[in-house]
């Protein structure tokens, strides 16, 4: 079976496109400052999404997963490279901290929103390693990209449709013992996700073995035979966006 995922070389070519020159004068620094102080930290948020995603996507932030042990030395960092905390929009600083600099803001985060976890070593450690500029610095991984988004489902917000991008670049090359392991009892809220994600882009649904469809609640697919996307699915959600390059690479030659 053949992958449809996005790359580390790809997605290392997606960060630096995206990344403008004035916003890595003011995050450089602190990724540097951060690695040589063996700071355990990886990037998440939309832009770790388009490396993985290939959908490009610049949210004018950057959003760091830091160990618990070493949020408050990164803490230290940012306020020595003068950034102030961002107070115009509320948030729980017992999870995270919000900080900006010239208009660039800054996340840390250290445990989900939900409190269903803290961060990790896996957390840190299993995604790419990417270089911009010369500077190294780790990605959180797709599995971990997958489970930080996957409880973001609100009135005002909801990112399934991200996860739904992710699996289709990644979902023929990720960990899957790895996030089900992650996800527990909570598996079957996957499963709500991977039920959309299949009919909308059984090509590569159909890359999953049928132990990931059972462990998710549902029961394994089998597409006879090539299948394309069929669009008139994907305007009923105005989701054209959703899946870049999606008319030519859902195509599967099983």
């Amino acid at each position: 079976m053949r992958s449809l995922s996005v790359d580390r070389q790809q997605g290392e070519a997606i960060l630096a496109d995206l990344i403008t020159p004035e916003q890595w004068a003011i995050c450089g620094p602190l990724i540097r400052a951060a690695r040589e102080e063996n700071i355990g930290f990886a990037m998440g948020g939309g832009l770790t999404f388009s490396a993985y995603s290939g959908n490009r996507r610049n949210t004018k932030d950057m959003d760091f997963f830091v160990l618990p042990r070493d949020h408050q030395r990164l803490l230290a960092i940012m306020a020595d490279l003068g950034f102030e905390e961002y107070r115009e929009v509320p948030y729980d600083p017992t999870w995270s901290y919000r900080g900006h600099r010239n208009g660039f803001i800054v996340d840390l985060l250290w445990r989900m929103l939900n409190n269903r976890t803290i961060v990790d070593e896996d957390w840190v450690t299993r995604g790419w390693e990417v270089s911009i500029n010369g500077v190294s610095f780790q990605l959180i991984s797709p599995e971990e990209l997958l489970w930080s988004k996957l409880y973001i489902l609100r009135r005002e917000r909801c990112d399934w449709p991200d996860i739904l991008g992710l699996l289709h670049a990644q979902a023929g090359v990720m960990d899957w013992n790895h996030l089900l392991a992650r996800l527990g009892a909570d598996a079957p809220v996957l499963g709500s996700v991977m039920a959309l994600f299949r009919w909308l882009c059984p090509a590569q649904a159909v890359l999953l073995p049928p132990a990931v469809w059972e462990r998710v609640g549902l029961s394994p697919i089998s597409v006879p035979g090539p299948l394309r996307l069929d669009p008139e699915r994907l305007a009923l959600f105005h989701a054209e966006d959703w899946f870049p390059g999606m008319e030519a690479t859902c195509a599967s030659e099983p």
